[in-house]
């Protein structure tokens, strides 16, 4: 499984509010989409989500989002080194994605970006 980088999750109250902080923090603009009632913005290694507490709670235990080139591929390793995929893969608005979880209780998102 080739790794491509990673992107911290961030859970904030208000997006809006959060959003110019993270662009001049990363240098760049935010790219913005909903999924599943949730708002949220990419800024550079940065994944900005608000929304319902409901849906935040999951998102919480995320760790970080992994890129990675082929999450087809991504589940082959995760499911062979022991980890447990609690969804996925399905289609999101920038590719497809996944989430695990390790052998050791963390949680992460592996994420690519085929259609």
């Amino acid at each position: 499984m080739e790794i491509l980088g990673a992107t911290l999750c961030v859970c904030v109250d208000d997006l809006e509010t959060a959003i110019p902080f993270y662009e001049g923090l990363a240098g760049g603009t935010a790219q913005r989409f909903e999924r599943g009632g949730v708002q949220v913005a990419a800024v550079g290694s940065f994944l900005l989500m608000s929304g319902p507490e409901p849906e935040l709670e999951v998102l919480r235990r995320v760790a970080a989002t992994i890129a990675v080139k082929d999450v087809d591929e991504a589940h082959r390793v995760l499911t062979e080194q022991g980890a447990r995929i609690v969804a996925g893969p399905v289609a999101t608005p920038v590719g497809r994605n996944l989430l695990a979880v390790h052998p050791d209780g963390s949680v992460f998102e592996y994420a690519d970006q085929r259609g």
